[in-house]
């Protein structure tokens, strides 16, 4: 029997696509089909299979068990065929489509970025910095690095950084008070972000169960990286991931009063599709990155 016959390529496409989206008619909007025609491809492909892969609901989808099983298997064949006329084609220069927290990006990312273009000089790089967690499987992003405890479904999860957390200023802002000398002293200063939960758990690790924090006004700008400019400008004291500014410390622009630093558990993770795992984009840029930051693990 025919390859053709057995295996309904079109259809299968189409399934990969609704199972991706979630929605008929998205697929039917991804591949330029109509719902009908979606619907009809979907039907051939429960036929071949002798079990039904979807739920259907009012407006909405589902996979059922089987179709949970199927999609993301045929998600990677489909990648491995991509993979293989890519590389029949010489097409190397596929862009690597990054996805990062904005403190990693810019207090890391992009400072050693270099490094990997250079290694890999066909292959394009595109950052997208936000806070935002990003549905990879839907979204314009290869990879992803994120801060989290590692387990997101359906994706390979590689922890890059243990996260710790210490309070950091400028030495001209500690003169101000004639230095900080124990954890109650920084209470005399401004506090960047008072409501972030850091604080609070650093100062019950300091041996300051009561910092009284909720009266203090609330500054949270929106990323740490943007907190510690603050701190060095003079505005306040920042909680901070002291790694992050091992540069700024030399320089004298931070200055870190205490060796106690703590963790909440969320590290840095780079993550990815696990039916991606293999494409070779991704896996050049996940063993770099894990060279250069978890060389244990590369």
């Amino acid at each position: 029997m025919k390859m053709s016959k057995q295996f309904p390529l079109n259809a299968l496409r189409v399934f990969e696509a609704a199972a991706r989206l979630g929605s008929f008619t998205k697929a039917g909007e991804e591949l330029g089909m109509t719902q009908t025609a979606v619907s009809y491809q979907i039907k051939l492909i429960e036929e071949n299979v002798g079990e039904p892969l979807f739920l259907r609901r009012p407006r909405q989808v589902a996979l059922t068990e089987v179709g949970q099983r199927l999609a993301p298997k045929v998600t990677e064949a489909f990648e491995m065929l991509q993979d293989a006329v890519s590389s029949a084609r010489g097409d190397v220069d596929a862009a690597l489509l990054i996805h990062s927290t904005a403190t990693f990006a810019s207090q890391w990312l992009a400072r050693n970025i270099g490094s990997f273009q250079l290694a890999h000089p066909n292959i394009a790089v595109r950052l997208t910095a936000s806070n935002n967690i990003v549905d990879i499987s839907k979204e314009a992003a290869d990879v992803a690095i994120r801060s989290g405890r590692g387990a997101w479904p359906g994706l390979d999860s590689h922890r890059l950084m243990r996260v710790e957390f210490t309070p950091m200023l400028s030495p001209a802002l500690a003169e101000t008070i004639g230095g900080v000398h124990e954890p109650r002293d920084l209470l005399k200063l401004r506090i960047i972000g008072p409501d972030d939960p850091w604080w609070l758990l650093w100062f019950r690790a300091a041996g300051v169960p009561d910092p009284d924090l909720a009266g203090r006004p609330v500054s949270r700008l929106g990323a740490q990286s943007f907190e510690a400019r603050a701190a060095m400008a003079g505005q306040g004291v920042a909680i901070l991931t002291p790694e992050f500014y091992v540069d700024d410390v030399a320089l004298g622009r931070l200055y870190q009063p205490f060796d106690l630093r703590c963790r909440d558990g969320q590290d840095y993770w780079l993550a990815h599709l696990h039916a991606r795992r293999n494409v070779p984009k991704i896996r050049a840029f996940r063993d770099w990155i894990l060279a250069e930051l978890n060389p244990d693990a590369a």
